[in-house]
């Protein structure tokens, strides 16, 4: 699958628009630590692991796995509409098509399932607000705190999660992660697909230089993360670790920023070569035909089912 970048921007300004935290915060260099960290944890879903290892591509090509995921959460944050809705629609009908049985529950799993989107939506969005906080400028104000949790709930409008199920406040991310750690778990396939997103080997399809990059990057993702998590995911390290992980990060982030405005651009085509198109176009992109933003029931009727093209996959 190909995407092109002369179309990310051409009706409208998305969903949430120029002053949007999601901007802000989707396209800042901290986001690639973000969906490092995202990846890694998609593994603790049983069937979620079930699905991805099912296939079997991300033990040939680590990268593709990160890179098409993240280019999609790109598009739904920053992208127009059309190309938001045409994502998704993709997406969910390759979906469709992966289905099988988990084999710990022995149950049939499916990626669209609602309980495995939310998941991943959630982890996504979380992932790249804490890297942001700890690797970048900082929290953000209680105003855009609560503005971005709320453009997560919409950008979640256009997978197959429950509106309602939906964390809108920090309190109810921690929640959820209460609420849905009991039926977390690892497996051989699970630590299997964590070791490849974090220590990826060179053998594995993406070269030594992706591996040394992830690798890399890996001490700034996993300092992000609790340490149940760590000590779930069997990655976890000594304390003293993190304590020079941050500042060092910091430091390296805001050098990053200051010496080339084009963000994480610069590191694109050795970690994530299609979110750097994304990202590149969306620099570069003028007022669209109408500067609004819409909301996904909005678009959906205006672009839905209609004039597909190929976007990038998380398959």
């Amino acid at each position: 699958m190909t995407f092109d970048p002369t179309t990310l921007r051409r009706e409208d300004y998305g969903f949430f628009g120029p002053d949007s935290p999601s901007w802000k915060i989707w396209t800042a260099p901290t986001a690639v630590i973000g969906f490092q960290r995202a990846v890694a944890l998609e593994f603790f879903d049983p069937f979620l692991t079930a699905s991805v290892s099912d296939t079997g591509k991300i033990y040939s090509d680590p990268r593709h796995r990160l890179d098409m995921t993240f280019a999609y959460f790109l598009i739904v944050a920053i992208g127009d509409t059309r190309t938001a809705i045409e994502a998704s629609e993709h997406l969910m009908e390759l979906h469709a098509k992966s289905t099988g049985i988990e084999p710990i529950s022995g149950q049939r799993y499916s990626p669209n399932n609602p309980e495995t989107q939310l998941w991943i939506h959630v982890t996504g969005w979380h992932s790249v607000l804490k890297a942001y906080e700890m690797f970048g400028p900082g929290p953000l104000s209680p105003e855009e705190e609560a503005r971005y949790w709320q453009e997560c709930v919409i950008a979640a409008e256009l997978q197959t999660c429950k509106p309602e199920d939906v964390p809108a406040t920090r309190d109810g991310v921690r929640e959820y992660y209460a609420k849905v750690r009991a039926r977390l778990c690892t497996s051989e396939r699970a630590q299997a697909g964590i070791h490849q997103m974090l220590f990826t080997s060179p053998r594995h399809g993406a070269g030594w230089i992706y591996a040394l990059g992830a690798r890399l990057l890996s001490f700034a993702s996993i300092a992000t993360l609790p340490k149940w998590m760590r000590k779930l995911g069997q990655f976890d390290r000594p304390g003293i670790i993190d304590l020079l992980v941050r500042p060092a990060g910091r430091i390296l982030v805001w050098l990053f920023t200051l010496f080339n405005k084009k963000g994480l651009i610069l590191a694109a085509p050795i970690i994530a070569p299609m979110a750097g198109q994304i990202l590149e176009q969306h620099l570069a992109a003028g007022v669209p035909t109408r500067p609004e933003t819409l909301s996904p029931t909005e678009a959906r009727a205006l672009y839905g089912t209609r004039n597909r093209r190929a976007v990038p996959t998380a398959s």
